[in-house]
């Protein structure tokens, strides 16, 4: 207890990582105020039925990743979920697109010019989402007049802008990873409510709820635990440098090592698959349930697998969705990870395997070891995606279910580490101790 006092003084004795620290918390304090003010228009005692709705099922992830704006219908109700979307068209389109790809080349003006693209490919996507939304509204008594329609469609678009334009204040001004801490905080934030319904709901049902509540909180504690090995994994390659003289200085003859990841693709498949199933409950308005006598059995089918509010917990989404999610990790790990550049790297540089022929060969191992770790890191985190169906399906309430894995736990994990990293390297900078007397913290720019 002593050392983590000492830890919180050294780092409030830094005044730049200090003055980080209070416009990162003031930003996010904005953003939270945000969160509960509704939409010009919206009768707030007709709220009930749809917040309750919207907090289970497939509704209650996109909730959750706003931190309940979307349950409240506040302007923040799309969250920066859309701007996370225009992300991920904007990366793929730079597989294939010679246009993106000279940008991602042209250093700093390039990642201006893309940062540009996204903004509008963010509003584009608001531009869509935003009237399903309040399609979903009136299909639960909130009608609008025709003004106060428009008036919030364009409330909602920027109020999806000016979550981005805090991110990147964060990012710029505050402890950086502006986007992913909004996200973080949101998912954070419905968590004392998910705990309290929890309790609640074991409490009306059985006796033994202090027992069942404890076995739930460590389970929750051993999937976190599971999620940061996932996070943090690596295949260690050792390289040798050979020897080089310049001038009176000798360099390289040292063996270092290159960490591939169990994980290389993050939490991107898991984000990949969740928007292709969100598809059908977006076509159908946000959840809104078809007539039967005007929707075909295929119709019905579709919206009952993925789109109804029970939906997450059935065998056929799951099902679905585990091996969407091993298909796009391998998808994603081959675009990110490019064993032919990393070998022609290593030689210009005069490194090698040992063992192993420069160049082609090189890249042939390389990709050998990865699609060696892939496949267990994919399965692995296709099991974590799906283990708030298993929970649902043990008795837990669904708003604390979303909590034992998917997305949320691991961007929680992935966030928070980061940030603990980021922090860790202001504290050793500036010869204190780190946060960790057994080792150092691993976030993304270290894994």
């Amino acid at each position: 207890m002593k050392g983590l006092l000492q830890t919180i003084k050294n780092i409030f004795k830094i005044e730049e990582l200090r003055s980080r620290i209070y416009v990162t918390l003031g930003f996010v304090l904005i953003y939270r105020i945000c969160a509960f003010v509704t939409l010009p228009g919206v009768d707030v005692d007709k709220l009930e039925r749809f917040t309750e709705q919207s907090a289970e099922g497939l509704l209650g992830i996109l909730n959750l990743f706003t931190g309940g704006a979307f349950s409240q219908s506040s302007i923040m109700a799309l969250g920066i979920m859309p701007y996370i979307s225009a992300s991920i068209v904007i990366q793929l389109l730079g597989i294939g697109l010679p246009y993106i790809q000279k940008l991602q080349k042209e250093g700093e003006s390039g990642r201006n010019t893309i940062n540009q693209l996204t903004r509008y490919l963010t509003i584009a996507i608001c531009a869509v989402q935003a009237p399903g939304y309040l399609t979903a509204l009136s299909a639960y008594g909130i009608s609008l007049t025709p003004s106060a329609w428009w008036t919030s469609y364009l409330v909602l678009i920027t109020g999806t802008l000016f979550a981005m334009w805090i991110g990147e204040r964060i990012t710029e001004r505050g402890i950086g990873n502006g986007i992913s801490l909004l996200i973080m905080i949101g998912i954070i934030a419905a968590l004392p409510l998910s705990f309290v319904t929890e309790f609640t709901t074991k409490l009306a049902d059985t006796g033994g709820v202090l027992v069942l509540m404890l076995i739930e909180i460590l389970f929750l504690l051993l999937v976190i635990l599971v999620s940061i090995l996932l996070v943090q994994g690596t295949r260690k390659i050792p390289v040798q440098f050979a020897k080089r003289v310049v001038g009176n200085r000798q360099f390289g003859g040292v063996r270092q090592y290159i960490p591939l990841k169990v994980n290389a693709a993050g939490v991107m498949p898991i984000i990949f698959a969740q928007a292709l199933m969100f598809l059908p409950m977006t076509f159908s308005g946000f959840g809104g349930t078809p007539d039967p006598n005007t929707t075909g059995k295929f119709a019905m089918w579709l919206y009952t697998t993925f789109a109804s509010p029970d939906s997450m917990f059935g065998f056929w989404y799951n099902f679905i969705y585990f091996w969407m999610v091993v298909a796009f990790t391998y998808f994603y790990t081959a675009v990110t990870v490019n064993s032919s550049q990393m070998a022609d790297d290593m030689k210009r540089n005069g490194g090698f395997i040992p063992g192993v022929k420069p160049g082609r060969q090189t890249a042939e191992y390389l990709d050998t070891v990865m699609s060696r770790i892939v496949l267990p890191g994919s399965l692995f985190l296709a099991f974590v995606a799906i283990l708030p169906a298993f929970a649902g399906m043990l008795g837990v309430s669904p708003q604390f279910a979303l909590f034992y894995g998917g997305t949320s736990l691991l961007i929680m994990v992935g966030v928070v580490l980061d940030t603990l990293q980021q922090i860790e390297s202001y504290l050793l900078n500036r010869h204190y101790d780190g946060l960790m007397k057994g080792g150092r913290i691993k976030g993304k720019s270290m894994m």
